[in-house]
């Protein structure tokens, strides 16, 4: 846990879909977005209740459109990680090292 505050964190909006995995490997889908994200994770501002542990798969789509050279396209990130905090204002998700980063184009 001493690395999480090492790296530096942004306060960025950032939309995402939530896969959130229980100990019978159910899932709960639902959107939310980040209140804040660094390369080890994020906080994500939610209602739903989340136990620490939780297995999650994240999508977070990043638009890139401002850049001129760029217009119409998007990254796609897909990621794993972990519960690590779950509280009345949310949760705090430990993201896992391996990762997909795509672009797609937006239709």
């Amino acid at each position: 846990m001493s690395d999480r505050r090492r790296l530096e964190r942004f306060k960025l909006n950032i939309p995402a879909r939530l896969i959130v995995f229980d100990s019978r490997q159910k899932k709960e889908v639902f959107e939310t977005s980040t209140t804040n994200i660094c390369a080890g994770g994020a906080f994500f501002k939610t209602d739903h209740t989340v136990p620490e542990g939780s297995q999650v798969h994240l999508d977070f789509i990043l638009p890139v459109n401002k850049l001129k050279k760029l217009i119409g396209v998007s990254s796609y990130i897909k990621i794993n990680g972990n519960v690590v905090r779950s509280d009345s204002d949310g949760i705090a998700i430990s993201f896992d090292e391996s990762y997909e980063l795509m672009p797609f184009r937006n239709l």
